[in-house]
């Protein structure tokens, strides 16, 4: 099977917001009045954002999932997405299973493939995704004020506690039914698209949590020229990272990667309309903190349970750390 093949065989479907999709030189996609085009790109590269023997269907899944979690860290509608593949052979069961999942999400979240790429080399999976969002209505990482209530969707670190259970760095075994859910968690992240779409005109600033809060919360803040005040005792923590021995769970609950979750600021005023998003949506939605007036030199506070803060002792994920995968401290 070549190129072209592989492609008709595999990732030429239907398409349902799209003039023009796979098949010839470029897409035609049209915008709606009055909407921006949201664009985004992520970048999955074997043995450092996924193991190579991780099930095909699930990476389909994963690949296009974290770029549903951008579009919906902007409050954008998803639309269409390119792929862009290098494979280092011409699998066809891994590319069935691959198609598999990546078809499936599409279709969960009406997201239409309309080209990319295929050719040969090391795995490699990258993925631009377009979406839509009203003029004034796309929610930016810039917009906390000061006052503002800091927020943070469902529970964090099972993902990490996945990464460190499959490269057994974890001191002691977990119970078999938290390391299924921390697996779980690495491999089928559940992008908070109705969410993002819900905090438009409710939230001031959002983001969704890729590289750990304790990094992306400063994104935000710098962005936003604030100071984030995070109080670590109001952290979700997922109950598979309290049932694992040998770690902090708040800690290293802020530090890892892949969660996916959003992160977001809004006014106080706000706090009954959030509660009724997340009952609506069956969405755990925690206050985590406050945005206070910037500091010289200080982006965030992470306050301990005895109040102290120990922000320079938390970090986030870091894509050209040393290990291959993710950092191997442990907090």
């Amino acid at each position: 099977m070549n190129e072209f093949e592989a492609i008709r065989a595999f990732f030429d479907w239907p398409t349902t917001h799209t003039e023009l999709g796979v098949g010839d030189d470029a897409a035609l996609c049209a915008v709606p009045d009055g909407q921006l085009l949201a664009i985004s790109s992520d970048m999955l590269v074997a043995g450092r954002h996924f193991f190579a023997d991780v099930d095909p269907e699930s990476l389909g899944h994963k690949a296009l999932a974290v770029n549903l979690s951008d579009m919906a860290a902007m409050g954008a509608t998803p639309r269409q997405f390119t792929l862009a593949l290098a494979l280092p052979t011409m699998d066809t069961d891994w590319l069935t299973r691959f198609a598999k999942g990546l078809r499936r999400t599409a279709s969960t979240f009406q997201c239409d493939l309309v080209g990319g790429d295929t050719t040969a080399g090391p795995l490699n999976i990258s993925i631009t995704i377009m979406g839509e969002v009203a003029k004034g209505q796309a929610l930016k990482r810039s917009g906390a004020k000061v006052g503002d209530d800091l927020y943070v969707t469902g529970a964090l670190g099972a993902a990490r506690l996945g990464l460190w259970y499959r490269t057994q760095r974890l001191r002691h075994a977990l119970p078999q039914a938290s390391a299924a859910a921390a697996i779980q968690a690495m491999d089928w992240p559940v992008p908070r698209v109705a969410l993002g779409l819900a905090l438009r005109g409710v939230a001031s600033a959002a983001m969704d949590l890729s590289d750990g809060l304790a990094g992306d919360v400063r994104h935000m803040a710098k962005a936003s020229q604030c100071h984030a005040e995070v109080h670590l005792s109001d952290v979700p923590v997922a109950p598979c990272v309290l049932q694992a021995q040998g770690i902090n769970p708040a800690l290293f609950a802020t530090q890892g990667g892949d969660d996916y979750e959003l992160l977001f600021a809004a006014s106080p005023e706000q706090r009954d309309c959030i509660q009724t998003i997340s009952t609506t949506l069956a969405i755990p939605i925690t206050r985590i903190g406050t945005m206070r007036a910037a500091v010289a030199g200080a982006d965030v506070s992470f306050v301990s349970p005895d109040g102290r803060d120990i922000s320079d002792a938390l970090q986030g994920f870091d894509h050209f750390a040393s290990d291959p995968v993710q950092q191997a401290s442990a907090p």
